[in-house]
């Protein structure tokens, strides 16, 4: 999406938000623009939430210094499937490093949503280790028991221990709550609009905010079904009769 595009996006949310997440399954770090985005979101007045999978924490630091965000969410985990085992150590080190120096005008929220695999226990327990030296907690502070609860680091700094993701799952049901379209929407780069974060093939595409106002998009049949559905504890499409994912 190049920031032209992007500052039409923030003209057609703007009255229904303060809040932008820039995410969807994309690494919103890698941008080329990224820097004009976050100016852009500040000048529609809006509070900017990152999550990244943190290898580009370091290298953009010192943009997100001068242009800071409300909050960065960093997917630890990432770390185990993509880096070699060998370099796990230097990688997760410098993302605690970078995050500190960035947690003094934006939130930090380190997240470990692996605890249901049991192959990823030494990677935990690197990650356990680094970040009780790095953030000095007392040896005895049990983090891996903490499980489902935000545990404070230090100032403006959590970490977040969570069971594997499912996005996608093999058996289906119709009852089923979701912040989609009653607490969330998102925009993919070329302008679908969909119900949710998780949708970014466009599975439940409702119109394009390229094309058509984000307001009338809202309020068509697809959409307003889907919202009265979610309202009524029912999932009416099948791709979220199947998504992994419950609001509680």
């Amino acid at each position: 999406m190049s920031p032209e595009e992007f500052s039409l996006v923030l003209s057609e949310i703007r009255p229904f938000t303060d809040y932008i997440y820039l995410h969807v399954l994309g690494e919103p770090l890698l941008h080329p623009n990224i820097g004009r985005i976050l100016q852009l979101s500040a000048e529609a007045g809006l509070k900017v939430n990152i999550t990244t999978n943190g290898s580009l924490l370091q290298k953009q630091k010192e943009l997100l210094l001068q242009n800071p965000v409300r909050q960065i969410n960093i997917s630890l985990h990432d770390a185990e499937e993509n880096i070699q085992p060998e370099k796990w150590k230097e990688f997760v080190q410098t993302m605690l490093n970078s995050a500190t120096d960035l947690s003094k005008n934006t939130y930090i929220n380190f997240r470990l949503w692996n605890q249901t695999s049991k192959s990823s226990k030494e990677f935990n327990d690197l990650c356990f280790s680094l970040i009780k030296d790095t953030f000095q907690l007392e040896e005895k502070h049990d983090l891996s028991a903490q499980s489902g609860r935000n545990i404070t680091l230090a100032p403006n700094i959590w970490l977040q221990l969570a069971p594997r993701f499912e996005w996608i799952k093999n058996e289906t049901t119709q009852v089923k709550n979701c912040y989609g379209l009653r607490d969330q929407i998102a925009i993919l780069s070329d302008g679908s609009v969909v119900p949710c974060c998780i949708d970014a093939d466009a599975h439940l595409l409702l119109g394009n905010i390229f094309t058509g106002k984000l307001t009338d998009i809202l309020q068509s049949e697809r959409a307003q079904r889907i919202k009265n559905g979610f309202e009524q504890h029912k999932a009416i499409e099948p791709y979220c009769q199947s998504c992994g994912f419950r609001a509680e």
